[in-house]
């Protein structure tokens, strides 16, 4: 069995520049619209560090309309989840430009005490926005996907209520941030972890639903459509060389890891894709298949394209789910989540 489940980055550009209403809410709104249409519902990934201090700085108006359609998310059954960027904890504006703390960049590295700090601001802030002082979210998605080392941040978000994880996308390196999911292209669709979101243990209180990907030749990436976004020229702009240098070494490979990205693919590309999980199922369909497709508000300007994806999911009969409807099919499975063993997949070869 095949589900779909879309995620939606819900955030400005990472540095701190663009406006809410042009990059969050009014293509929250264009979303909300497609998907009504559809009788589905998306995971909102919503950015709370940079939200809350744009809203104690007073930088931007849009966020009384951000806030509320966070609200509309939550009672509309749209799954409203945590996604985090600490640079954004120690933020301030100064000048008309917000001064994040690099230092705080991957949650992961952060020790123990401040991991937990920021957390619990976080989910503070989003129950605010949810506007219910009881809502804990299901899962998480790290800002820019680093989610390792995965112990201590694990630890803490578990303490707090989260299970689910799907930063993860397979194949993945970032030498500049010691992000490598490599060894995770032996796992399956989804797999139960503890303390390494790559290594999968049964025994552990998280389950990881990656974004899915396929890997392929590097020249698949610069398609027409992908490089018209920020950072589309392999996200090195403005960059010093040391930099560009550590990011290039990122794509050195045969092979790169192609994510199911509903805003920057065409149409044919996240059919194609698609395509290949669609003959797999065909194969095995006793296997449960949680795909996930990621998209961001701000990458979000041929909306057109998302409408025409959910047709064609509808004329397959694919359905449309959130993280929290899979996990909660997976805990229901005899003997709780399944083990690694029973999930492979060959989504790690180009199609």
């Amino acid at each position: 069995m095949i589900e779909c489940i879309f995620t939606l980055d819900y955030e400005i550009y990472g540095n701190g520049t663009g406006d809410l209403k042009d990059l969050v809410f009014e293509p929250g709104e264009r979303l909300r619209s497609i998907f009504h249409k559809w009788n589905a519902r998306f995971v909102a990934f919503v950015e709370v560090a940079e939200f809350e201090k744009i809203e104690a700085w007073g930088t931007d108006p849009a966020i009384d309309l951000v806030r509320q359609q966070v609200r509309d998310y939550y009672g509309e059954g749209f799954e409203v989840a945590l996604h985090l960027h600490p640079q954004w904890a120690n933020a301030h504006h100064e000048q008309g430009r917000w001064q994040l703390d690099y230092g705080e960049y991957n949650l992961c590295t952060l020790p123990r005490p401040r991991i937990e700090q920021i957390v619990e601001q976080s989910l503070h802030y989003l129950r605010y926005l949810a506007d219910d002082s009881g809502f804990t979210p299901l899962s998480f998605r790290a800002g820019n996907w680093l989610f390792q080392p995965t112990r201590d941040a694990a630890d803490v978000l578990s303490e707090h209520g989260l299970r689910v994880d799907s930063s993860v996308f397979k194949g993945g390196l970032q030498h500049s941030n010691a992000l490598d999911y490599r060894r995770s292209l032996k796992n399956g669709y989804y797999w139960p972890f503890a303390a390494e979101v790559n290594q999968p243990d049964a025994a552990g209180s998280w389950i990881e639903i990656p974004i899915y990907s396929q890997m392929v030749p590097i020249w698949k990436m610069r398609t027409a459509k992908r490089m018209q976004f920020r950072g589309g020229n392999l996200g090195m702009a403005g960059q010093s060389v040391s930099r560009k240098w550590t990011r290039a070494r990122d794509f050195l490979r045969l092979l790169y890891p192609l994510k199911l990205d509903f805003c920057r693919m065409t149409l044919q590309e996240l059919t194609a894709m698609m395509d290949a999980v669609v003959r797999a199922d065909r194969e095995d369909p006793s296997q449960y298949r949680p795909i996930v497709a990621i998209g961001h508000t701000k990458d979000l300007t041929d909306p057109e394209t998302v409408d025409a994806f959910l047709a064609y999911l509808n004329s397959r009969k694919i359905p449309v789910g959130t993280l929290e409807a899979a996990y909660a099919k997976l805990s229901q499975t005899s003997g709780g989540i399944a083990p690694p063993s029973l999930v492979t997949e060959n989504s790690s070869k180009p199609d």
